[in-house]
């Protein structure tokens, strides 16, 4: 896979702005148009959006998704992605010294769980046959839900470029109502409450939908497996009146972009979604998008490229390369208005 730009040197943010002497929107936020590229405050963001601009944000709330279990002769992290419709999960092993995800798992091995929970691998997911997965559906002895069993033994999930341990509230959005994500829909992070009622008032309407992300794949930037999400009837009627209005339908984030194309537009649907967007399967409901900055060989790129197009997307990383912006979930922004 071809390299479309260098995340620069100390360019990760490494702990929450709040940790860092900062409020949530006061991380900085690249506004990338077609007419130029401005860099600013997320803070700023209503004098870039229109009256009857439709921003519509995810509401689903982090899990503390992670847990410590003995496999074989250890123990090592486990990241519990998901629960499927008949009580199924499915989860990573990890490493225990961070640098990813446990190779040569087979069927049938057992991981044992705090709280006397007996985690049986079955297939790999979400191919069955695969000869070597990142991650595993698996059953639980006894059946648990992973929403309560989690809230019980679990931490959040984080990575090795993580400079400590924060606590479960620094991974949510301050409208985050619909516990079930495995990492954080880290796009609508920087907003705040006072920031959202500037927005409402200067016009824009603010819908919500459901996707509950599950774990990413930072070190082999797979395409994203299939994930639950809902559209609500109310929102699927405010995207088609914006559109039939010729006003603009922004996502807050890859995960918003994947349920609005996956519904349509003509009405609210619920259920799973393995929609790839991407050359071949270009954005035809949402025309902008709020997003936090990915790596250069993440599969999300193609996401943006889906809504924003690829001169548009590499200009905007160009420039966030160049003024040295913070990547990861507690970074920096930019906002796409093709």
């Amino acid at each position: 896979m071809s390299t479309r730009f260098a995340v620069p040197e100390s360019a990760e943010a490494t702990a929450p702005p709040e940790w860092r002497g900062f409020e949530r929107d006061d991380v900085r936020l690249l506004v990338a148009t077609r007419s130029g590229r401005h860099l600013t405050r997320f803070r700023d963001l209503p004098a870039w959006l229109a009256p009857g601009d439709l921003l519509v944000v995810n509401t689903s709330a982090t899990l503390p998704a992670a847990v410590d279990g003995q496999y074989r002769d250890g123990t090592l992290p486990v990241h519990v992605a998901l629960e499927l419709d008949n009580g199924d999960w499915v989860v990573e092993l990890r490493e225990p010294d961070g640098t990813g995800w446990r190779s040569g798992v087979a069927p049938g091995e057992h991981v044992r769980l705090p709280g006397e929970v007996l985690l049986k691998l079955i297939v790999p997911y979400p191919d069955a046959d695969a000869a070597e997965s990142r991650l595993w559906r698996a059953t639980t002895a006894p059946a648990v839900s992973r929403t309560e069993y989690l809230r019980s033994y679990g931490r959040p999930i984080t990575y090795g470029y993580m400079g400590g341990a924060f606590p479960l509230a620094a991974y949510q959005t301050v409208y985050a109502t619909e516990p079930g994500s495995a990492e954080m829909p880290s796009a609508g992070r920087p907003f705040t409450a006072e920031l959202l009622v500037r927005l409402m008032a200067r016009g824009v309407i603010v819908a919500p939908v459901v996707l509950h992300a599950g774990v990413s794949s930072p070190e082999v930037h797979e395409p994203p497996t299939p994930e639950p999400f809902i559209v609500p009837d109310a929102t699927a009627r405010l995207v088609a009146l914006a559109r039939a209005s010729g006003r603009r339908v922004i996502a807050v984030g890859t995960t918003v972009v994947r349920a609005l194309e996956s519904a349509g537009h003509e009405r609210g649907t619920s259920g799973w979604t393995d929609l790839v967007l991407g050359p071949d399967r270009p954005a035809r409901v949402v025309s902008g998008l709020i997003t936090g900055l990915h790596d250069p060989q993440a599969s999300h790129l193609s996401l943006l490229d889906a809504v924003a197009g690829k001169e548009l997307v590499d200009a905007a990383y160009a420039d966030a390369v160049e003024h040295r912006l913070l990547w990861h979930e507690f970074g920096d922004s930019m906002v796409l208005l093709p």
